[in-house]
Formats: structure tokens, C-alpha cells, sequence
């Protein structure tokens, strides 16, 4: 089997492909989330700080300064994904234990059983 042919198999399996499709969405939805951080809880923060933005918020020891703003910002929108995250989790295994077993199939006992009735009508 070729290089290329297997490389196809392997892009082209389920798992691969929704892989991908998560990603991608991953990717748009922490744009929304950094959007939100950004532009409605950032300016409320800076408000409650008192600052000029909260990339302005810096932690001085000494002589050593941290800016210490962006990394806040990070950990709001790690939060804010993480929380989301739950949520969808959450609610999918919800729908899933509502969601009844099927029918189990005859024990081979039964399975016997019924090959011998219908064996017996037969004749």
C-alpha cells in the first residue's frame, strides 16, 4: 500500500475528521470568549482597580516590576472557556443518560429455544 493511499485512509477515519471540525470551532470559540473578556469584564475590572486597562495592572516588588495584566486576562478567558466547557459537557451526558438502552437481544438459551420451536412447526 502506498505512502499517499494510507495517508488518505488514516486523514479521511471519522476520529480524524471530527478531530478537526473541534479545532476549528475550539479556536473560533476562544476568539468569542477573548472578545468578551476583552471588551465587557476587562473594563468592568479596570473600573473596580482603578486603572487604565487591566494590561496596565503591574505588581512592584522592590525595584521589579511585573506586569501581571495580561496574564489576568488569560486566566479570566481559561476560566470563562472552562466554564462554558462544563456546561455543554454537562448537559450532553444529561441528554445521554435520558436516553434509554435498546432492547437487550434473547439470551442463547432463548435463541436455542426458539430454533427448536421453529424446527418443530416445521415438521
Amino acid at each position: 500500500m502506498g505512502f499517499f493511499k494510507e495517508f488518505k485512509e488514516f486523514a479521511m477515519k471519522g476520529n480524524i475528521v471530527d478531530l478537526a471540525v473541534a479545532v476549528i470551532i475550539g479556536g473560533a470559540f476562544g476568539k468569542i470568549v477573548t472578545a468578551l473578556t476583552d471588551t465587557i469584564i476587562m473594563p468592568i475590572i479596570s473600573l473596580v482597580v482603578g486603572k487604565g486597562g487591566v494590561s496596565d495592572i503591574k505588581l512592584t516588588v522592590g525595584q521589579t516590576i511585573f506586569p501581571i495584566g495580561g496574564f489576568l486576562q488569560a486566566v479570566i478567558d481559561f476560566i470563562l472557556i472552562a466554564f462554558v466547557l462544563f456546561i455543554i459537557i454537562k448537559s450532553m451526558n444529561a441528554v445521554v443518560k435520558k436516553t434509554p438502552p435498546p432492547p437487550a437481544g434473547p439470551s442463547s438459551t432463548d435463541q436455542l429455544l426458539m430454533e427448536i420451536r421453529d424446527e418443530l412447526k416445521k415438521g
